[in-house]
């Protein structure tokens, strides 16, 4: 009976998982759905030692069925065969304008990035940016500071155009900042950053599946299109997966970085680290690298992904 009763909830995980049941407080659980895969595997271990072949039968299948799901994440993909100019961008949630702004500017020159987009975006975050440099770095911009957590902002080392700022929840949730990239030598390149409303509690689960089923799709057969932020999802939650499937690549997974944590437990907290913050890319375009970087003052990391562009 207690080998049963071990081998229970990894099963009814896998099932909820599988069956995409990201529903009410399963939203916030399947993020953790990396973790539950690994313990599947002492579960099974356990049934096994213990000579309980039907409990070690259906341990078996879960642990297949959730590292089947997980562990693709560390291994990386082939990319295509794209051949035109590289594309260095950094996505960073700054924490109602926390996140240290020093650190950030060091972070766009040290690696050289060319696009910055940037969730939880102030209007003192922005003065600093300014004054430590940035807008030398990346003059062309697209922003939306306000005070909290709902600002945004869209920096370019390129000429920008057609720029804008969507909000989420009808007109009150989180602001998104797009523009389209004129990338020298490379077709042009629409950037938004995303930040769709986050499951905190019960009550927001409706609100955080609206905001992520209104992001903006891929274009397969038009223009290129990179979202890029604090998407409040992991791969594990079936909105994301549907946005991925428009024709996006998430660029951490492409290159066997999906399982590196960028939120939590940063504050303090005992919360264990998962990965919310993504960088996802037109399947036309091949990324080279992905990095996970440290942000002091905010409880996210940044994600600096290297993307080469198709040509023209």
């Amino acid at each position: 009976m207690l080998c049963w009763l071990a081998v229970a909830p990894t099963a009814l995980w896998a099932g909820a998982r599988l069956l995409s049941l990201d529903r009410g407080p399963l939203v916030q659980a399947l993020a953790f759905t990396p973790y539950v895969a690994a313990v599947s595997v002492l579960v099974l271990a356990l049934a096994l030692a213990l000579r309980r072949w039907w409990p070690a039968a259906l341990a078996a299948v879960a642990a297949v069925a959730l590292l089947g799901t997980v562990a693709p994440r560390a291994l990386a993909n082939p990319q295509p065969a794209a051949a035109g100019p590289t594309v260095r961008l950094l996505t960073a949630n700054l924490l109602a304008g926390a996140g240290d702004a020093q650190t950030l500017v060091e972070l766009v020159r040290r690696h050289r990035v060319d696009v910055l987009t940037v969730q939880e975006f102030t209007p003192d975050a922005q003065v600093a940016l300014d004054r430590l440099g940035l807008a030398t770095l990346l003059p062309h911009r697209q922003l939306n500071p306000e005070v909290g957590t709902p600002g945004s902002g869209l920096y370019s080392r390129w000429p920008i155009t057609d720029g804008g700022v969507r909000r989420n929840l009808e007109g009150w949730g989180f602001s998104q900042a797009y523009a389209t990239v004129s990338v020298p030598g490379g077709s042009p390149v629409r950037v938004e950053s995303a930040h769709p409303s986050a499951p905190y509690a019960l009550d927001q689960v409706g609100a955080w599946r609206a905001d992520l089923a209104a992001q903006p799709t891929a274009t397969p057969d038009g223009g290129l299109r990179i979202l890029a932020g604090d998407f409040n999802a992991t791969l594990d939650h079936s909105p994301l997966r549907a946005l991925l499937r428009s024709g996006y690549v998430d660029a951490a997974d492409a290159t066997g970085k999906g399982l590196t944590g960028t939120w939590g437990p940063y504050d303090g907290d005992l919360t264990p680290p998962v990965t919310i913050d993504h960088v996802l890319v037109d399947n036309r375009i091949a990324v080279r690298s992905v990095k996970v970087l440290d942000l002091p003052g905010t409880d996210h990391r940044p994600v600096q992904a290297t993307l080469t562009l198709p040509t023209p």
